[in-house]
C-alpha cells in the first residue's frame, strides 16, 4: 500500500466513490505544470492546418501532444494512489483540460464519468489534479457520496453554452444537492472518483484562473464494448488483455508523428461516442 493512501482511504473510496485530499506533488511543481499547460493549451483549439482543417482539441488527450502531460499521467504518486483502488496494470484511457478562466460562468453539470465512455465493467477511476488549487469559489468539482453504488443512470442531452461538457450530458433525474461535498484542494493534490460517482461543479466565482486535469485510469482487463476499437496508453504494470491500441508518448512538443497519433486517437474517441449513449445503459 503506498504511503500516500492509507487503508482507511481505499476503504472510503469504495464506500463513498471518492477519496480527497491526496497529494501529489508540492505546489512548485505544480506551478511547472501550470506554465506548461498555459503555454501548451491556452487555445481550446489548435490553428486551423494549411490544408483548412481544424485539429482536434490540445486539451483532450493531452499526453499524446506534449513531453510534460505524459509526464504527469505517469507520476509515481498518482500512480501508486489508482493502484490501490484498480490493481497494478493500470491504462491511461483518457485525459481532459479543466480551465476555468476567473469569473467564468462556465458549468458541469451532474452527471457519471462512465456514461459516454462505453467501458465494461464499471471500473474506471478519475484522478482530478489540481494544478491551481480549486475551492467553493473557484467552482471546485462537487460529489454525492456513496452514488455510485446505484450503478448507471439515465442521462440527456442539454444545449447550454455554459456547459464544459460536449453534449452537455446530464442525468435525468432530480439531484439533492444538499447532500453534495466540495472536493477542495491545494495546488499539487488530487482526488479520485468512481467513473459510476455523481458529481457536478459551478461557476468560477474567483479572481483566479481554476486549472486541472482529469486522467482516466482503467485496469487492463476493461474493455470498450463498441465496434470501434480505441486506444489507450499503459502506464503501470502489464497490459495481457489487448483490449486497446497502444498509442505512442511524444517525443517533443509539436512533433508530427505525435500530432498525427493526437488526430487518430480523437477521432476513434468521437466516432465511438456517438453510440455510446444507448448502449451504457444496457451493458
Amino acid at each position: 500500500m503506498s504511503r500516500l493512501i492509507t487503508p482507511s482511504q481505499v476503504e472510503a473510496y469504495r464506500r463513498d466513490g471518492m477519496v480527497f485530499p491526496l497529494d501529489a506533488f508540492p505546489p512548485d511543481e505544480a506551478e511547472r505544470y501550470r506554465q506548461a499547460l498555459v503555454r501548451c493549451c491556452a487555445e481550446a483549439e489548435r490553428p486551423i492546418s494549411e490544408a483548412g482543417i481544424r485539429q482536434p482539441s490540445n486539451r483532450v488527450k493531452s499526453y499524446l501532444l506534449f513531453p510534460w502531460a505524459a509526464e504527469l499521467i505517469r507520476h509515481p504518486a498518482i500512480l501508486d494512489a489508482v493502484e490501490a483502488v484498480i490493481g497494478p496494470d493500470i491504462l491511461t484511457f483518457h485525459s481532459t483540460i479543466w480551465w476555468k478562466p476567473a469569473g467564468s460562468a462556465g458549468i458541469v453539470p451532474w452527471h457519471q464519468d462512465g456514461t459516454y465512455f462505453g467501458l465494461a465493467p464499471f471500473e474506471h477511476v478519475t484522478a482530478w489534479i489540481s494544478l491551481t488549487g480549486s475551492d467553493l469559489e473557484m467552482g471546485c468539482v462537487e460529489a454525492l457520496p456513496g452514488s455510485h453504488i446505484a450503478g448507471q443512470r439515465a442521462h440527456r442531452d442539454r444545449k447550454d453554452p455554459n456547459i464544459m461538457l460536449s453534449r452537455g450530458q446530464s442525468v435525468a433525474d432530480a439531484v439533492d444537492e444538499g447532500q453534495a461535498v466540495p472536493m477542495i484542494l491545494r495546488p499539487g493534490q488530487f482526488s479520485l472518483h468512481h467513473t459510476m460517482l455523481l458529481h457536478a461543479s459551478r461557476p468560477n466565482r474567483s479572481t483566479h484562473d481554476r486549472i486541472g486535469i482529469g486522467i482516466s485510469y482503467v485496469p487492463t482487463h476493461v474493455r470498450h464494448i463498441g465496434e470501434t476499437r480505441l486506444s489507450a496508453t499503459l502506464v503501470r504494470g502489464e497490459d495481457r488483455h489487448g483490449h486497446f491500441e497502444p498509442e505512442p508518448r511524444p517525443k517533443a512538443e509539436g512533433d508530427p508523428a505525435a500530432i498525427a497519433a493526437h488526430a487518430e486517437a480523437i477521432g476513434r474517441f468521437w466516432t465511438a461516442s456517438e453510440a455510446i449513449p444507448e448502449m451504457a445503459l444496457v451493458h
